[in-house]
């Protein structure tokens, strides 16, 4: 899949997510939806990350593989812990909405990630 069409789905199962969070937005308290989608947002960004690395190592020595796909993994979780911290104090965005999101969305984007690149590498029973 390229990394267009990826971003896309990518996309639009965050705005399908966040539409139907947008329900429950007076549950929420204040800030819960921006919070949310600040939570989500930086799942989106931390998928495609991950995707473009998975792409980019494609086709390269196994080691350059493991420098992109560990490295990049590393670089990734530090920056996002950087940006829970920033978000929780300077942004002073409510925790539980911010970190649900969060993870719910990146369970969601790891799981899709796994089925789109076993999917591009396994060959198909059909030959």
């Amino acid at each position: 899949m390229s990394f267009a069409r990826y971003a896309q789905v990518v996309g639009a199962v965050a705005g399908v997510s966040l539409v139907l969070l947008w329900a429950l937005a007076g549950r929420l308290g204040a800030g819960g939806w921006a919070a949310a989608a600040w939570g989500a947002a930086l799942a989106v960004l931390n998928a495609l990350a991950a995707y473009g690395l998975v792409l980019w190592s494609q086709g390269r020595p196994t080691v350059s593989f493991f420098r992109a796909i560990l490295g990049g993994m590393l670089v990734r979780m530090a920056l996002l812990l950087v940006a829970v911290a920033v978000g929780l104090r300077a942004g002073a965005l409510p925790a539980a909405p911010f970190i649900v999101s969060l993870l719910g969305h990146f369970v969601v984007f790891l799981v899709l990630e796994t089925a789109v690149v076993s999917r591009s590498v396994m060959p198909t029973e059909a030959g």
